[in-house]
């Protein structure tokens, strides 16, 4: 019994890690990089986000509550997890550690990020281009910044791997071998939006 409760748990940290949280992290890194296009262009998709009918809702039900579980049950596995040699190559031991590593990263970042935007326009501050400018000129913020998006990528791209072996899409090796070519580029396209997104505010 216990034994199909952690299979579900790790089924269903692995689909809400793709679905609705990594289809969120994308959509959130698309509206971030208006930045690149002006503090004009950047408060306009940022306040067409906040103005989304039943915003609260969907930001509990389909962003948050995910979000709480996939973290939650990611930091059990990344702390009783093992490595294992006899069943993946060195590289994939090598991802497997550096998703766990990436996870904890990660939880520290969103969850700093939340802070400093979410929960202070909860007390009345403006989420905007200039409260990002004021965060990341920082040295401090802006490296905090840059390490946890492409923490957070990495988490994400690398995790997509893992979601295919876990749902049965990718089970030969030829195509766990093809799934991590278009991994690695996933990651290499959203660090470069994320990074251009951090580099826009300074």
């Amino acid at each position: 019994m216990a034994g199909n409760r952690e299979f579900i748990n790790r089924k269903l940290h692995s689909l809400l890690g793709v679905i609705p949280v990594g289809i969120f992290l994308i959509q959130h890194l698309v509206v971030n990089h208006f930045a690149t296009k002006g503090e004009e262009a950047f408060n306009n998709a940022a306040h067409f986000m906040e103005s989304l009918p039943f915003r609260y809702v969907l930001e509990t039900f389909v962003i948050f509550l995910p979000l709480l579980f996939h973290a939650i049950y990611g930091l059990y596995i990344a702390f009783t997890a093992k490595n294992n040699v006899s069943n993946y190559s060195y590289f994939r031991n090598w991802m497997f550690l550096l998703q766990r590593i990436s996870g904890v990263i990660t939880l520290i970042f969103v969850a700093w990020h939340v802070w400093e935007t979410r929960i202070a326009a909860a007390f009345g501050a403006e989420v905007n281009y200039q409260m990002m400018e004021n965060i990341l000129s920082s040295t401090p913020m802006l490296i905090f910044y840059m390490v946890g998006v492409i923490s957070t990528t990495f988490h994400f791209a690398n995790g997509l791997w893992s979601f295919g072996v876990s749902w049965g899409l990718t089970v030969t090796p030829r195509s766990q071998k093809i799934s991590s070519y278009v991994t690695i580029g996933i990651f290499f396209a959203l660090t470069f939006v994320g990074v251009r997104t951090i580099l826009a505010f300074i």
